[in-house]
């Protein structure tokens, strides 16, 4: 592959898979937690090509920033772009790469973007992905603005999202939004676990402020899985919190919140695909099982 460990115009680095960057914060047991949200998704081009894009939004004390990684159907890194804080300030620009024979164009636009308490914006901008002249992701909500800026054969790109992995900070109550299915709704997703002051921990998990699941004799049960419906599906969930009963208390859970659907019923809804429940994370576009992941690692701050 060709090397693009080298820094771009205006501050934008290009780099290969090795490299990386995040914003982290440091809870009181000296250990770092990660402030950043990762989304994977699975592209297709009109040849039926697949990419997987991944994107990670960051938040540090340096401010914002976001890196966009793009790997083919083989897990096979093309390229990295990374948008340093200095740069996200600035909010708006476009990259052109070349890789191969593969021309690559990364279009983004955060002047008005709002954000919550997550490094992920939630409305007022866009991003998009072009490979040689097909748009194969495009996201947020300034969809007349992406067209007047790029030149594309359709505005209509085929993605699916794979996943989504958050670190999620609280004392007692750890909170994000999620999205299980291509056109459900998007949902308020709530985990709650109090070791202050009680022998016997329970684990709650709320979706919408509806109570989905309690866990209770929590130091005899702490990993386990349980099947839960959201928008009609079966979402399993597998949580494994022994950091926090046996650990230090400021320590990381793990939550796993995970769905099915064959091939054909995810390409004609898009929605998501599969993904690992382990430390790698690591993504199989090849593989028949599909559905969406959200994995949450859980920080307890004193």
């Amino acid at each position: 592959m060709r090397d693009f460990s080298c820094f771009g115009e205006n501050g934008v680095q290009i780099a290969d898979a090795a490299s990386s960057s995040s914003g982290s914060v440091t809870t009181s047991s000296g250990k770092f937690g990660q402030n950043l949200v990762t989304c994977v998704y699975q592209c297709r081009l009109r040849n039926f090509s697949c990419f997987i894009v991944t994107l990670t939004w960051t938040k540090s004390l340096m401010g914002q920033g976001l890196s966009v990684q793009i790997d083919d159907s083989t897990n096979h890194s093309l390229c990295k772009l990374e948008i340093k804080p200095g740069v996200f300030v600035k909010r708006r620009g476009f990259k052109n790469l070349e890789v191969g024979s593969k021309f690559i164009d990364v279009y983004w636009d955060l002047a008005s973007a709002k954000f919550g308490f997550s490094p992920e914006p939630v409305e007022g901008f866009y991003l998009a992905v072009v490979v040689n002249k097909d748009l194969i992701l495009m996201l947020g909500d300034m969809e007349k603005e992406v067209k007047s800026k790029i030149d594309v054969s359709s505005f209509t790109p085929n993605f699916v999202f794979v996943s989504k992995k958050e670190h999620v900070f609280g004392k007692k109550v750890y909170a994000t939004r999620a999205q299980f299915c291509g056109k459900g709704e998007i949902h308020d997703v709530v985990i709650e676990c109090d070791l202050v002051g009680t022998n016997d921990p329970c684990l709650l998990i709320r979706v919408d402020g509806k109570t989905m699941m309690q866990v209770k004799h929590l130091r005899w049960k702490f990993r386990g899985n349980y099947t839960i419906l959201v928008d009609g599906l079966p979402v399993e969930v597998y949580w494994d919190v022994h950091n926090w009963l046996f650990g230090k208390l400021t320590g990381e859970a793990n939550f796993l919140f995970q769905t099915c659907l064959s091939a054909e019923k995810m390409w004609a809804s898009p929605s998501n695909m599969d993904a690992s429940w382990s430390n790698s994370f690591r993504r199989d576009p090849q593989s028949h099982g599909l559905g969406f992941s959200l994995v949450l690692c859980a920080w307890k701050n004193e």
